[in-house]
């Protein structure tokens, strides 16, 4: 916090990888400090870090983004977060998303609740895209994308986060969240796992499972509803 408004240091990671700022680079370097002196035997994949394969053969592994909506972060607006996940296998089992400048947390692990500021949270019971609230970018209502030639009947919105957009299924304020684009794992896994302990249904764009820790470190696209809404979304799709 002592670097956003305050006009901190920013460049382009170049290769269409977005901006970075000094303020993601201290905060991967001490969450890596304190996190990797815990569990020294767990893998690391992090956005800010240098690859290192050897997280493939770890059992558990951290999957973190030190600031999500670097973008966001950059303008001064408050919609970014720092995702921090655990995997083991192929799968998340921790999760933590947290606004610190709205000082807001989400939590889950494997079967237990997902919470908000330590409260349950549940996602939309919403079971037709009439007037569904579809956290998303603009691209994905070009018609191509569709079966029937044109977008369904939702309301588009958008957030910078994409962990946070995760986060606002899993407690209700919206939806669903869908993205045609390749997902970075950093981004998703701790969201994917808030809003699948909150009830929503959480695969790829084509309706596959999630899986983590993965060689290549990315899914292709996400698709994040409540069951019924999920399945209709994904089945519209081309």
């Amino acid at each position: 916090m002592r670097f956003w408004r305050n006009d901190p240091e920013s460049w382009d990671k170049g290769g269409d990888a977005g901006p970075v700022t000094e303020a993601d680079l201290a905060v991967n370097a001490h969450l890596e400090l304190m996190l990797r002196a815990a569990r020294p035997d767990y893998g690391w994949l992090s956005e800010e870090s240098e690859a290192d394969l050897s997280r493939l053969d770890a059992e558990h592994c951290f999957i973190i983004d030190p600031i999500d909506g670097t973008r966001a972060f950059i303008a001064g607006q408050e919609g970014f977060s720092h995702s921090l996940a655990v995997s083991t296998g192929d799968r998340i089992t921790a999760a933590v998303v947290y606004l610190p400048a709205r000082d807001q947390i989400y939590t889950a692990y494997a079967d237990g609740p997902a919470l908000m500021d330590g409260q349950p949270i549940a996602v939309s019971t919403r079971s037709q895209m009439q007037d569904a609230t579809v956290l998303t970018y603009r691209a994905v209502s070009e018609a191509q994308n569709w079966k029937a030639g044109q977008p369904p009947p939702f309301r588009r919105e958008f957030r910078p986060s994409l962990a946070w957009r995760l986060c606002l299924v899993a407690e209700g304020r919206f939806d669903a969240a869908l993205s045609l684009r390749s997902a970075w794992e950093w981004d998703i896994a701790a969201g994917s796992l808030i809003a699948q302990r909150a009830g929503a249904a959480v695969t790829d764009r084509r309706g596959t499972d999630m899986r983590f820790n993965s060689p290549r470190a990315a899914v292709d696209g996400l698709a994040i509803a409540g069951p019924i809404l999920h399945r209709l979304l994904v089945d519209s799709l081309v």
